[in-house]
């Protein structure tokens, strides 16, 4: 499936904190969340950049199919 360019940085938070992450904090506009061991910060613009969506899905171990179902 081919990466989205529109989600912004605040659906990407909305999804993965229903998919159980938590916010732990946020420096400027970067935010921080965790769910057992794994760590991911996301980047609170507005469209992030295919790559930066493929490394924060990565880190997170979340695919692409279950981030779009949870938001």
């Amino acid at each position: 499936m081919k990466l989205p360019r529109d989600l912004s940085g605040g659906e990407v938070v909305r999804g993965l904190k229903r998919l159980g992450f938590v916010v732990v904090r946020q420096v400027g506009s970067h935010i921080r969340l965790v769910r057992g061991e794994a760590r991911v910060t996301v980047p609170a613009h507005g469209a992030i950049a295919p790559g930066t969506l493929k490394s924060i899905l990565r880190q997170a171990g979340v695919s692409l199919e279950e981030l779009l179902a949870a938001l």
